[in-house]
């Protein structure tokens, strides 16, 4: 079974769930604005982790679940009841645990997260995977912060955190927040000059995306005015593995990849997004991203199947075939 997780207004869920329908392949939406009339059921015994999911009234348990696909995104702020808040909140937290330890495949586990929370442990684990990495400052002192910038020319800054932010130049006009840094320790980076390429890693898979634009940062194109260009490209053979290690080590079988080619043909990487929202790109170039992640999701449902098969499920026939999940004392949380 595939269990999707996430809200069908959020394009990248609406892609794969097409996708998967057109594969004719089962599949579980949890939709976050419908949690209140789910239930979950989690329980820790001598063979691990075990359990149920209700899902529109349908019994999974969680041993058939074979692959997920979770972007969970903000609940939302208003429910039927104070009551089913606040259980709608406990269903969330517990559903993000499991995903943490669950014998299935995740795209991908929460704490996959954690490398996102800190721009200056990517950075580090970027350089490890060997790319290039730009001349980096984290700082909340005005006075290192306008060094870096009179030793480099041109600088770019950004949010330290997984917190997502407009990348911007640092100017005459965005210097005169200076100032603010000892409130909010900022990183600044060395510009690098060339074109930017984003990658979708898919598994051991590939999607490459050529973006050339006069703004800084190309998602807020629109806002400076300015149009962003997007087109296929291929990567050099190395780079292309260096895409995947890099994705692997960061424990992420989806991620976007934010690249650029300088002039002199070397890729410099910028960051690692752990939950990209991929239809950007694949709605402008066709690249079949939502597609190559069915397949991926569809494969490991298979492969575990075969698994459970050649290893001798401890359940039952019946059980497997209908549904049915494992009877507790305790009633659904």
């Amino acid at each position: 079974m595939i269990v999707v997780y996430g809200r069908m207004d959020d394009p990248p869920i609406a892609r794969l769930i097409k996708a998967l329908q057109e594969a004719g392949v089962e599949y579980a939406l949890v939709e976050l604005t419908a949690l209140e009339r789910e239930h979950l059921r989690i329980e820790i015994g001598p063979h691990g982790v075990d359990g149920c999911l209700v899902v529109a009234e349908q019994e999974i348990p969680m041993a058939r679940i074979r692959s997920v696909y979770a972007r969970p995104l903000e609940l939302p702020k208003r429910w039927s009841t104070p009551g089913a808040a606040s259980r709608v909140r406990i269903l969330h937290e517990q559903f993000l645990q499991w995903l943490d330890v669950a014998r299935a495949l995740v795209v991908s586990r929460p704490r996959a997260m954690q490398f996102n929370a800190s721009k200056p442990l990517q950075a580090q684990l970027i350089g490890e995977a060997g790319f290039a990495v730009p001349q980096t400052l984290v700082t909340n002192d005005e006075t290192e912060a306008r060094a870096f910038w009179r030793e480099h020319g041109r600088v770019i800054f950004k949010s330290v955190s997984g917190v997502r932010s407009i990348v911007q130049e640092l100017d005459e006009h965005t210097a005169q927040r200076l100032d603010r840094l000892a409130l909010l320790p900022t990183q600044f980076q060395a510009y690098v000059p060339g074109v930017d390429v984003r990658v979708h890693v898919v598994g051991e898979r590939t999607f490459a995306t050529e973006i050339r634009s006069p703004a800084t940062d190309d998602r807020y194109a629109s806002r400076a005015p300015a149009k962003a260009s997007l087109a296929r490209t291929q990567l050099p053979h190395d780079v292309t593995e260096r895409c995947v290690a890099l994705a692997e080590r960061m424990e992420l079988p989806l991620a976007g990849i934010d690249l650029r080619r300088r002039p002199d043909g070397e890729f410099v990487c910028f960051e690692v997004n752990p939950m990209p929202a991929y239809t950007y790109d694949e709605s402008h170039t066709g690249l079949p991203i939502s597609q190559a992640l069915a397949a991926l999701l569809i494969g490991s449902d298979k492969a575990r199947q075969e698994d459970d098969h050649g290893a001798g499920n401890r359940k039952s026939h019946a059980d497997q075939r209908h549904g049915a999940c494992p009877q507790a004392a305790s009633a659904p949380s």
